[in-house]
């Protein structure tokens, strides 16, 4: 066992200096600001695919067998352009999915109501932000109430800390709104207050069209042999999802890269999954057929949301990380990640019944050994959310304590987990 050990920690070191630059701030940044390079990543759009074509030829240049899983939806929602217009202001905005059928694309200019008979009327809806990622009870009921009052369309601001059009991720089985639900930011309020103060006509200008059977990929990368680790990120979320996505795709191309360089003595498997939005349909997919089965697999490693994002004070941008970030731990895992992220400033979330984001679908499907990270930063779920919202120097430090834990899985095999 000695010596299967001291030839274990020979290949693990050997070309560990080659790996070193795809670890370096600088090269983490690069591949944040590529997958920004690709727009809107919704699901089914030329930026989703975009995506998918660049992670797999980066996967293939590195080595790796990589193959393509078709992703097929039920739905998907396309906006072309979204308006709210008053006074000869015009406010961008997004329609709330699932917008009615019917109501694809629509013109309507009426006046605003809060209060008293809003029928036949826009109606004016603010609700509060729930600091959560998936639409929720709470939302639901507010806005089913407000659509019993048989408003024409209800225009919504959902609070959050960049007063920018908020989304909630939703699922394949929601069922359309009765009547369009329109997102505009929180900072146009005073827009919408004067106009309903003064009973000015509102003008919602929407044109947009379903897709069924909307088509897109999960990419599947597989190295090595020895025992089964599984590394996950999902590539697809609403707008260009820039500090919300990039820095986790960008820690992944880093692992598969050093994995690959260093010739890691392991069987893994890279999995990038389309649809997070809505509905998590490409891990769900991968879950069902194509995913080792949970009694073969070590570890699941998973690269979530804003993992590497700065936190903001008074409007402006720190050098600190985003307080709201966590470590995602089975029990088994919390030795193991204190020793590796001991410098990375993140919360421990350590359960067993509830996961978070596409780790709940992985804690589900019975993996027992899993680790991740996933965040809310400022401008998460807006189109806000760009390129500043990150930097090198807070992407580094992260990607270096994955590698470090992945690597001591592999050098400690089951003793990594107690």
């Amino acid at each position: 066992m000695r010596l299967i050990f001291i030839a274990t920690m020979a290949v693990l070191m050997v070309g560990q200096a080659a790996a070193e630059d795809v670890l370096s701030g600088a090269s983490l940044y690069a591949d944040v600001a590529r997958y920004a390079s690709f727009g809107l990543h919704r699901f089914g759009s030329p930026g989703d695919r975009a995506t998918a074509d660049w992670i797999a030829a980066e996967l293939k240049t590195a080595g790796f067998e990589v193959r393509s899983q078709p992703v097929v939806l039920g739905r998907q929602y396309v906006v072309e352009q979204a308006s709210a217009e008053v006074a000869g202001t015009s406010v961008e905005a997004t329609p709330f999915w699932w917008p009615p059928v019917d109501r694809a694309s629509f013109h309507l200019a009426t006046p605003l109501a809060r209060d008293g008979d809003v029928a036949g009327k826009i109606l004016l809806l603010d609700l509060p932000f729930d600091r959560g990622a998936y639409l929720g009870p709470a939302h639901r009921a507010a806005i089913t109430e407000a659509v019993a009052k048989k408003p024409a369309a209800i225009l919504l601001t959902i609070g959050n800390p960049a007063d920018d059009r908020f989304a909630y991720n939703v699922t394949q089985e929601d069922a359309p709104w009765p009547v369009p639900v329109i997102v505009v930011g929180a900072k146009a309020r005073g827009t919408f207050e004067r106009a309903l103060a003064s009973g000015a006509p509102v003008t919602l200008d929407v044109k947009g069209h379903y897709e069924r059977d909307v088509a897109s990929r999960n990419v599947i990368a597989e190295i090595g042999a020895g025992p089964t680790i599984v590394v996950s990120t999902p590539m697809t979320g609403w707008y260009t999802c820039v500090c919300e996505r990039g820095p986790g795709i960008a820690n992944f191309l880093a692992l598969a890269r050093t994995v690959a360089a260093e010739k890691w003595p392991a069987h893994f498997v890279f999995i990038a999954t389309a649809g997070h939005e809505i509905g998590h349909g490409g891990m769900e997919l991968f879950l069902k057929n194509g995913a080792p089965a949970p009694k073969e697999t070590l570890a699941w490693i998973h690269f979530g949301s804003s993992n590497a994002c700065y936190a903001f004070a008074e409007g402006a941008r720190t050098d600190r990380p985003e307080e709201e970030r966590y470590l995602v731990l089975s029990k088994s895992a919390v030795a193991l990640t204190d020793e590796a992220f001991a410098k990375v400033d993140a919360k421990r979330l350590v359960t067993e019944k509830q996961a978070v984001g596409e780790l709940r679908d992985v804690h589900a499907a019975g993996y027992a050994n899993f680790l991740g990270m996933a965040g809310r930063h400022r401008t998460f779920h807006t189109p806000s959310d760009d390129l500043a919202a990150t930097g090198p120097e807070i992407l580094e430090p992260v990607a270096r304590a994955f590698v470090d834990a992945a690597r001591k899985i592999v050098e400690r095999g089951n003793a990594a987990f107690r």
